[in-house]
């Protein structure tokens, strides 16, 4: 057995963060009655809020703005769209939604069945996460996840950010793995893959887009049972 040590990213990679965030956002655009205000369409709505989400996400990760910025910033960019310029419903929707986003449930196919075949076989799973600690522990908690790992490395616990190379130092240090029988798996090429190689890890990059990687990472797949052929 090369590996011994799996650190997992989470949404999505194993977590459907698209499936999940929109089927919150639904819940938060019907429950304000954003129609009413204009915006008819919900997709061009949900279109919106994950292009301010994505772009204000890659401002977090590089330490430009704060979580609190971040949390409703993205609401508030994707009503400004509308033009509607409320700070206050901006703000009451981003706790409005991050209420009911780690209650969802949706999983990438077979994501149970990997993690209770790499369990069996001996692997130790831990997790590292850019996300915040309460609501992913509650995404694991809620779609069954959390028995499978033994550490849940997060950005706020470690007061690092994925792709630094310190995140993934006391990931190591925390979980007592080596550096040489643990690898990283992960969708995001930026965080995981080159973040994990700068810090010396070999990488899964998990490539659910099907897209064409801009650097080579260890191993490369496109769906989850995959893994099977590496592990």
């Amino acid at each position: 057995m090369k590996y011994r040590h799996l650190f997992f990213d989470l949404d999505h990679t194993l977590w459907d963060f698209e499936a999940n965030a929109k089927e919150s956002i639904q819940e938060v655009y019907e429950l304000n009655a954003l129609h009413a205000r204009g915006i008819t369409d919900f997709e061009a709505f949900f279109k919106s809020y994950s292009r301010h989400n994505e772009r204000l996400w890659d401002r977090y990760t590089k330490g430009f703005i704060k979580q609190e910025e971040l949390r409703w910033k993205r609401m508030w960019f994707a009503l400004l769209d509308f033009k509607i310029g409320d700070e206050a419903l901006s703000k009451r929707m981003s706790v409005e939604f991050l209420e009911r986003l780690p209650l969802k449930k949706n999983l990438f196919p077979y994501t149970i069945e990997i993690l209770e075949y790499l369990t069996n076989k001996g692997y130790v799973l831990h997790l590292v996460t850019n996300g915040f600690e309460s609501i992913q522990y509650s995404k694991l908690d809620n779609s069954n996840m959390r028995n499978y790992f033994v550490e849940v490395i997060t950005s706020e616990a470690s007061n690092s950010l994925k792709p630094n190379k310190e995140i993934f130092e006391y990931a190591l240090s925390k979980s007592g793995a080596a550096i040489e029988e643990s690898i990283m798996i992960g969708d995001n090429l930026d965080a995981d893959i080159k973040g994990g190689m700068d810090a010396g890890l070999d990488t899964v990059f998990v490539n659910h887009l099907k897209i064409v990687p801009h650097i080579k990472p260890t191993y490369m797949i496109y769906h989850l049972k995959e893994l099977e052929d590496i592990f």
